[in-house]
């Protein structure tokens, strides 16, 4: 991994501040997405009816997957100074996206890009700066592996 010890301390306190609101910031996360990419939700068939997002945000489906995603970020986030255990967990997220779900991988970057937005929104460029290189991370591994898996 390429970051140093201070990006990572950096990147963690950044990322702490916008995940202690886990469900409320996942979810105005993927309305945002569903929204503003509105070919994002076709991958979600149960989110396929709702069209408003006050709709989507008080739905439970949504709110759970919204704080799907923020656990996953986190559990990466804690592991950004052990290449294996991030590893350990980009890994699989990665393959059963690209080979059960089928989920094409230009949405990472698309939900990785919103959340630096809304980073940038709540908390100012500091935060999102200091978390820009994680989303790059995680973003250059997932399309290592879709790759590995023939995309």
């Amino acid at each position: 991994m390429s970051l140093s010890e201070a990006e990572v301390q950096s990147a963690r306190g950044a990322w702490e501040k916008i995940y202690v609101d886990a469900e409320d910031n996942g979810t105005a996360v993927l309305i945002r997405m569903f929204t503003e990419h509105p070919d994002t939700k076709s991958y979600f068939t149960h989110f396929k009816g709702m069209d408003s997002a006050e709709e989507m945000k008080q739905s439970d489906q949504v709110r759970g997957h919204g704080k799907k995603v923020f656990s996953a970020i986190n559990d990466m986030v804690q592991h950004l100074d052990n290449s294996e255990a991030f590893l350990g967990i980009v890994t699989p997220l990665g393959k059963k996206h690209a080979t059960q779900l089928k989920i094409d991988p230009k949405n990472f970057r698309i939900i990785c890009d919103i959340i630096l937005q809304l980073m940038e929104e709540k908390f100012g460029g500091d935060s999102k700066a200091s978390f820009e290189k994680v989303t790059n991370e995680i973003c250059t591994h997932l399309n290592n592996i879709y790759k590995e898996e023939g995309w």
